[in-house]
């Protein structure tokens, strides 16, 4: 290894620097006040867990996207979080332990062992909130209006939000009772959209049948007006089928009404988090970028493996891939005051009044004849007839 290979850091993983580490934290900040003033509450979930923990409820989702160690002290392997979510219901359902509504939001890095796509590198700064108690379409509607608001704060336009309901598919692969290695390969080319692969496989399946209703079911995605389309493939299904488009249909007519500003679409292949979740997801994103930029669903069967079955809904989102999109209102730069290298204690009182509210850049003995404009600094500390005051580095 050469002197300079010691400071290379691996691939997707990266220092934030400024400016961009400021614009991240003053998102951060500003997402975590309007979450709380919607009532959830802030926790901190540790780096680590044991995989166990980690895991739960998940199935099979993130064992490929999590880095995993041995314990010293125990020799039990643990894992770095690939996502807060599993932790906040184990905290839900485990550690807090209430009883009724409780709401709970998050902001903090995970570590993927591959980036999920080029914008978000390995180490995602992921924020979002969990809803756990109700299992009604109010719970999930406040969801998603919190993380249509998490995309206005971030600037992110024109909006297009994606619905689909889970137990769509799961209910009509059920009926269809077909055999193991058949429901994963319809599942693997539903997923992918390969409607060639799906007609092979499910062949020349009848009208009525659950396979010929995946084959049709398959073949929509667009806006609103499929809704119709679906109601009238999924005819004569189960009576789950039926509940679960009528959920997605109301949902759909609630966010319309709230939101028509934001395009709504559906797509019944979409089986993101199929292993845990349970009802209604959603996926936000923003105009050409092909990956969401906020997700998230309803996942009722994630507390059972922690001895407290809950329903529960929430999203999350990457903090840095919505500064990189959105269109935030500029801050502006800091307006910096630049104080000068002094013994004088009415300086060192001045300068801590100022900090109360201003930013300022005091010299140091050894940089004292640096120019403040070059450290960013508009305004400085003089004193005049006695009195330290601050003065336009402009005259």
């Amino acid at each position: 290894m050469t002197a300079s290979d010691r400071w290379l850091l691996p691939d997707g993983v990266e220092d934030i620097l400024p400016p961009l580490a400021g614009r991240i934290e003053s998102l951060r900040r500003e997402l975590m006040d309007t979450y709380q003033r919607w009532g959830f509450q802030l926790v901190i979930p540790p780096l680590i867990e044991y995989l166990e923990s980690l895991f739960t409820g998940t199935g099979n989702d993130l064992a490929l996207q999590t880095f995993k160690l041995t314990d010293q002290l125990t020799g039990r392997m643990m894992g770095v979080r690939a996502d807060m979510t599993p932790q906040a219901a184990r905290i839900d359902a485990h550690t807090l332990r209430q009883d009724g509504v409780t709401r709970l939001c998050y902001a903090g890095h995970v570590l993927h062992t591959r980036p999920q796509h080029m914008l978000t590198g390995r180490t995602p700064i992921q924020a979002g909130c969990e809803l756990f108690g109700s299992a009604t379409a109010a719970a999930d509607e406040e969801v998603i209006r919190l993380m249509l608001e998490t995309l206005r704060i971030a600037g992110i336009p024109k909006v297009h939000l994606d619905l689909a309901h889970v137990a769509i598919y799961q209910s009509l692969i059920s009926d269809a009772d077909l055999d193991r290695d058949t429901e994963r390969a319809i599942f693997d080319a539903m997923r992918r959209k390969s409607i060639p692969e799906l007609d092979e496989l499910l062949g020349d399946s009848q009208g009525g049948t659950p396979a010929a209703r995946l084959r049709a079911l398959a073949r929509l995605s667009g806006g609103v007006e499929v809704l119709d389309e679906a109601r009238t493939v999924l005819s004569g299904a189960s009576e789950a089928v039926l509940h679960a488009l009528d959920e997605l249909t109301r949902m759909a007519d609630a966010l319309a009404a709230a939101f028509p500003e934001v395009e709504l679409g559906f797509d019944f292949c979409e089986l993101r988090g199929y292993n845990y979740h349970t009802g209604l997801v959603f996926a936000a994103y923003a105009p050409g970028h092909g990956q969401a930029v906020a997700q998230g669903g309803r996942y009722d069967a994630i507390g059972r493996d922690f001895g407290r079955p809950r329903p529960a809904t929430g999203f999350s989102a990457d903090v840095r891939a919505l500064v990189a999109l959105g269109q935030r209102a500029d801050r502006g730069e800091r307006d910096v005051i630049w104080a000068p290298v002094s013994d004088d204690p009415e300086l060192a009182t001045a300068v801590a009044e100022l900090r109360r509210t201003e930013t300022v850049l005091q010299a140091l003995p050894d940089d004292s004849d640096a120019s403040p404009a070059a450290r960013g600094c508009r305004r400085q500390l003089v004193k005049r007839d006695g009195q330290w005051v601050v003065e336009s580095l402009n005259g």
